[in-house]
């Protein structure tokens, strides 16, 4: 089965296809990719996260997540902030 490993930076992105066996896993794809795994901080299959131990199929695309820059939460109570600066003027 062919499988696709993507890492992704600001303004550049990695692929690779691989091709694996049938029932292979993300973790065994990982073993398999020559793409640096160095800051990964999550795993995701076509956008969902997913654990190591999760099994591929055909045509899979398997994302190596960086590290979130700003916790959610922080960014939405500064935007609240913001919003509510705007509208006590």
């Amino acid at each position: 089965m062919r499988v696709q490993v993507v890492r992704a930076w600001p303004g550049r992105f990695q692929s690779e296809e691989l091709d694996l066996p049938e029932g292979a896993s993300v973790a065994e794809a990982l073993a398999a990719t020559h793409l640096p795994q160095d800051g990964v901080a999550g795993l995701a299959i076509h956008g969902e996260r997913v654990d190591p131990g999760a099994r591929l199929r055909d045509g899979d695309r398997i994302e190596l997540l960086g590290p979130l820059l700003a916790d959610p939460k922080d960014s939405r109570r500064r935007r609240a902030q913001v919003q509510a600066a705007r509208r006590g003027r």
